[in-house]
């Protein structure tokens, strides 16, 4: 295997418990990631909680407190290869509370597999108005993933088992949202799995005879295929920004005992080397890069779209977070925002949104409180015309171009420039309130020079 497989991240979203883990545990076994004694021991352990049908969720659930909920909590990476491509889930988490999770690991995504599950009663609560399904769909979308699999899981629960009736019912049900959303459902594959007994995933389906096999139109022509894995096949390899400075937002930063400081994250752009000289923004910080590796193997050029971690010297961990952004020190270097312009859509806020309504926006992997400033001009959603001047207020279902200013220190970039870092979503009563892409930024000049002197000396 001399030419190394294109690299591609899929988050796996949907409702919780409509088997995301154990669908994505399945397949990191069957397609290499998890050797069998490992899954020997789950299965021990997860019969001796008397949780048998969790095994697979196990090899993606490593956290304690996720084992005795049974919830996914953490975005845990894990790698498989399929014919063409190495894939590295992100198993992102489904229950409210996790929302916040969810959209870091959504942003790192080139295809969402959303996973939806036919058994009685589950599906009708997912796709529910206050369900999950929908809203991570939703997000998905805003933040930029394109492409879209549905697997409708838990074929083996419905009633009769494997009904195609039931199939055809929950296709129909997704088909509908995910078309208000903004996805065109012809170009969206939806496969019968059941994530349980792995039936549809690798290999084709004996149950399901009236399954006829996916269809999607794509540009560059029509595919299709009968298993989940060939539909992970089928996907257009995500078109990566190489020429453009390097950007990449920090999903963790970790402490290795005999290393170091190690932060984590996605390359968004552009190609991070060892020896490269590092300007970490909001943190105004630079550093050296020493070493990088990728699922713990050392790197010499990462390039977008690579989850890496890499150490650096004379940083302490303490001073860099999740949602900091490192680029090259010598080549246009990130810098933090007094106040940036945005896009928006309201998409279900219960009240009136006036001057001065402060929402968390989650942008790339950073969850900042930032205050709608001004409301510029109310827009038309379909054309992006102009409606009116300076609204007086928005409700759910406007579009609007904002000014926004973040409370404390962000990172963000304007849409144009570097999409991945210019698109978020605001959260505010547990829920999504507004989507919205940046259009430009105001950066942060005040605090540049005396940063420099202190490099001189």
């Amino acid at each position: 295997m001399a030419k190394e497989k294109t690299h591609v991240n899929v988050v796996i979203i949907g409702h919780v418990d409509s088997g995301k883990s154990t669908t994505t545990g399945h397949l990191v076994y069957k397609c290499g990631g998890i050797d069998q004694r490992r899954l020997e021991k789950f299965e021990k352990a997860a019969a001796q909680m008397g949780k048998s049908s969790f095994k697979f969720a196990w090899v993606l659930d490593k956290l304690k407190a996720e084992r005795e909920r049974g919830i996914t909590i953490d975005i845990s990476l894990l790698k498989f290869n399929t014919q063409k491509y190495t894939m590295t889930i992100i198993d992102a988490p489904g229950h409210r509370d996790f929302i916040k999770n969810m959209i870091t690991g959504t942003s790192q995504a080139d295809v969402a597999l959303l996973v939806v599950s036919a058994a009685k009663g589950e599906f009708e609560a997912g796709v529910s108005r206050s369900g999950q399904t929908r809203e991570h769909a939703l997000l998905a979308y805003t933040l930029g993933v394109k492409q879209i699999i549905v697997g409708v899981n838990k074929m083996d629960l419905t009633e009769p088992p494997y009904s195609q009736k039931r199939f055809d019912e929950v296709v129909r049900g997704v088909s509908g949202f995910l078309k208000k959303i903004g996805y065109d459902p012809t170009t969206v594959p939806f496969v019968p799995i059941s994530g349980w007994t792995g039936e549809n995933m690798i290999t084709a389906t004996q149950r399901m005879p009236w399954f006829q096999g996916w269809k999607a139109r794509r540009r560059e022509g029509n595919t299709s295929g009968r298993t989940l894995l060939e539909v992970l096949d089928s996907i257009q390899p995500p078109v990566r920004t190489i020429n453009k400075p390097l950007r990449l937002p920090l999903q963790d930063v970790y402490k290795i005992g005999g290393v170091g400081t190690v932060p984590v994250g996605k390359i968004e752009t552009g190609i991070l080397k060892p020896g490269m000289t590092l300007m970490f923004s909001p943190a105004k910080l630079t550093a050296e890069v020493k070493s990088i590796e990728m699922h713990h193997q050392g790197l010499q050029t990462a390039l977008p779209g690579h989850n890496v971690g890499f150490n650096i010297k004379n940083v302490a961990v303490k001073n860099l977070r999740r949602g900091d952004v490192a680029g090259n020190a010598q080549q246009d270097p990130p810098s933090d925002v007094n106040s940036f312009e945005a896009q928006v859509i309201v998409l279900n806020h219960p009240g009136k949104i006036k001057a001065g309504y402060s929402p968390v926006l989650d942008c790339h992997t950073t969850h900042v409180t930032c205050r709608f400033a001004e409301l510029r001009e109310k827009l038309d959603r379909r054309t992006g015309k102009k409606l009116e001047d300076h609204p007086q207020m928005l409700m759910s279902g406007d579009a609007a171009t904002v000014k926004l200013v973040p409370i404390k220190p962000m990172c963000v970039e304007s849409f144009f420039t570097y999409p991945p870092l210019g698109r978020f979503a605001a959260r505010d009563l547990k829920q999504t309130v507004a989507v919205g892409v940046i259009k430009s930024v105001e950066k942060d000049q005040g605090s540049k020079p005396p940063h420099k002197a202190q490099v001189c000396k």
